[in-house]
């Protein structure tokens, strides 16, 4: 039975190393790449998506917050350890996924993300072949039912915008609305459009600030969903919503995105920070 938690967030920018390979676009100028990957995706979807495929996405960010599983009485909670993004600032894309490899592999926890199946492991399982890192914990498990790549085995992946979706029987909406329409924080400032303006100025800390504030509301959506599921009782999600409020609070002394964070949940909860 797994024994921890792992609430995950990535940032990337597009991989411009990628198109001389694709289209023998050579020029060096890392802004005309950009321009030549986009028209690339222009051009193979009919004009309708200029967002870069998984495999073309750089890792500049991989945040992620921690949590011990406590069961009691068949309900969990959630003894929160660690929130922090991988690496320094200084580390480079191999490092950032090989640390986030390795580290799954060792504690096997239960991955929770929002459209992590559908983006951020895609992207980190591309990233780690091309640096030669193994991932074979993320393609075993106990049975064909009970593994990472189940879509259904949420005791191992959790992705929220499948499980509150139905596995898509209806819209899948951002998380900045699910967040909006039950009370907690969602965005605040950056946004994952300014991730490749930060990059290019060197604002690493930024863009990791950013990620980690979007993992805090990716763990208070699975919360107010871990008890709206019978995961959790309201003991639990009480528990584990002021570990978190408490770590917040703490961190916004010295942190302005921890800070706008506090204030943002504070103003959407009316007060309470999602008090039930």
């Amino acid at each position: 039975m797994l024994d921890q938690i792992f609430v995950f967030d990535i940032e990337t920018v597009p991989d411009t190393d990628a198109v001389p390979n694709l289209t023998g676009f050579s020029d060096p100028d890392i802004a005309a790449r950009r321009e030549e990957l986009e028209r690339y995706h222009l051009e193979i979807t009919g004009g309708k998506n200029a967002f870069p495929r998984q495999c073309f996405h750089k890792v500049v960010a991989i945040s992620f917050l921690r949590a011990r599983i406590l069961r009691d009485g068949g309900y969990e909670s959630y003894q929160i350890e660690e929130i922090r993004s991988g690496g320094t600032l200084a580390s480079d894309e191999e490092e950032l996924v090989k640390g986030f490899f390795q580290y799954c592999g060792r504690h096997l926890p239960r991955l929770i993300s929002y459209n992590g199946r559908g983006f951020d492991l895609p992207v980190l399982k591309y990233r780690a072949m091309k640096y030669g890192i193994s991932g074979e914990w993320l393609h075993k498990g106990v049975n064909k039912w009970e593994n990472y790549t189940q879509r259904y085995a949420k005791d191992w992946h959790c992705d929220l915008i499948e499980v509150l979706s139905d596995y898509g029987a209806s819209a899948k909406a951002r998380l900045n609305e699910i967040c909006a329409s039950v009370g907690l924080p969602g965005k605040t400032g950056t946004d994952g459009g300014d991730v490749m303006a930060l990059y290019d100025a060197g604002n690493i800390q930024e863009i990791r600030d950013y990620c980690e504030t979007d993992v805090l509301n990716t763990f208070l959506l699975y919360l107010r969903y871990a008890l709206h599921a019978g995961i959790t009782d309201f003991d639990g999600y009480n528990h584990s919503r002021l570990l978190l409020l408490g770590d917040v609070e703490e961190r916004a002394e010295e942190n302005e995105a921890y800070k706008a964070f506090h204030e943002a949940w504070r103003d959407a909860s009316g007060g309470s920070f999602s008090a039930l």
